[in-house]
């Protein structure tokens, strides 16, 4: 480039910057878009009477929240100030006086919910006091927004064990914990809706059943009691503070419809570690049994002729016990439907089978039929 025949650049004259500067800042403002209806925008107040609020919002023009929008935020607005930087919503950008009209509630409320789903993504604890109790969980407010706490998400501690999962028994205990303060982090947000979904696990007490779960390794044999039955198992306290789940699968190697039937609160056990993850223990008390199926591979064969008890009956057929803890499944296409399944047998009766498919170490049989056919 011949910088010879470049043109020369004109000087600035003092203080001829800083209006340049100026000017390309207002110009920059102005191409700036507009805000639209439901936009938060935020300035400060520059007027205030009983009925309205006026608000800067360079540059354009001046923003007002008056009427039933004044009325709904009047418990915001007593705290305000002239010259306070307060944010609201955009309703209306046109209105015929010229105003940007505002809404301090709904900003706020768009605040709020900002404010909770940021609470969910950093696993914010809060703590809350339990305004009511229903069958399903507790009642907790934040922020002037009511939330729900299902009883799945409370503290060992703090969850409703009872007997046969009573459901007015449930909210008997439940509405114990009305006006206590819970520690709680909020693991739902919808804003839609209106409701914030709680858990109070996970808050704080983690590090603590880590801590308490690492003197244990997986394969050792404690001694608990049974703290808690549900419909899927049992708690059982291993340690004080350390508590983990029998799941059904693992009570008894034979049929378990309900863990009520095997086990009690207060009940004292021997179970086997099975795993540890996060603080969280599965247990077994099966496992410290003889597998039955390991017997049955040397008696059983396929083919073989065998007597069996009805126990239960499925989607797919009849469970017949051969001995304990050993089941095969009787399937409704050998009777061609349900009825007909349900007329030729009955639950609790023993009738004569013969083995169509035997996996011991699947804990799998097959059974067929083999007495007459009504």
């Amino acid at each position: 480039m011949d910088t010879a025949t470049s043109a020369p650049r004109k000087a600035i004259a003092p203080g001829e910057e800083e209006v340049v500067n100026a000017a390309m800042a207002a110009w920059v403002e102005q191409s700036k878009e507009p805000p639209r209806a439901g936009d938060i925008v935020e300035g400060p107040v520059i007027a205030l009477d009983r009925t309205q609020v006026y608000i800067d919002l360079p540059p354009w023009g001046t923003g007002i929240i008056f009427g039933r929008e004044y009325m709904n935020a009047r418990e915001i607005i007593k705290h305000v100030s002239l010259g306070d930087t307060i944010a609201a919503k955009v309703i209306a950008f046109d209105s015929k006086e010229g105003y940007i009209e505002l809404s301090l509630k709904e900003a706020r409320q768009a605040l709020i919910w900002t404010e909770a789903e940021e609470a969910v993504n950093n696993k914010t604890p809060f703590e809350l006091a339990v305004k009511e109790a229903n069958k399903g969980g507790l009642i907790i407010e934040w922020q002037g927004i009511s939330g729900f706490l299902p009883a799945s998400q409370l503290k060992p501690e703090h969850y409703p064990r009872v007997q046969d999962g009573d459901k007015d028994q449930i909210l008997t205990e439940l509405r114990k914990l009305v006006g206590t303060k819970l520690v709680v982090t909020i693991i739902g947000a919808l804003p839609k809706e209106g409701k914030l979904i709680f858990s109070e696990k996970g808050t704080g007490e983690d590090k603590e059943k880590k801590a308490l779960a690492a003197n244990y390794q997986v394969g050792d044999v404690v001694d608990g009691e049974v703290t808690g039955m549900v419909d899927f198992g049992a708690f059982v306290k291993i340690k004080e503070g350390l508590e983990g789940l029998v799941h059904i699968s693992e009570i008894d190697w034979g049929l378990v419809d309900n863990p009520r039937h095997f086990l009690n609160v207060g009940d004292k056990v021997r179970v086997k570690i099975i795993d540890i993850k996060d603080g969280k223990v599965s247990l077994s008390i099966k496992q410290l049994k003889n597998n039955p199926w390991t017997d049955a591979a040397e008696k059983y064969h396929k083919g073989d002729s065998v007597e069996g008890v009805v126990i239960k009956f499925n989607k797919h057929g009849a469970l017949a016990s051969i001995e304990e803890g050993v089941a095969g499944l009787v399937h409704v296409s050998e009777f061609g439907s349900e009825e007909e399944l349900r007329k030729n047998i009955e639950l609790g009766k023993r009738y004569p089978f013969k083995i169509s498919l035997f996996d011991p170490k699947e804990m799998r049989m097959a059974l067929t039929f083999a007495g007459d056919k009504k």
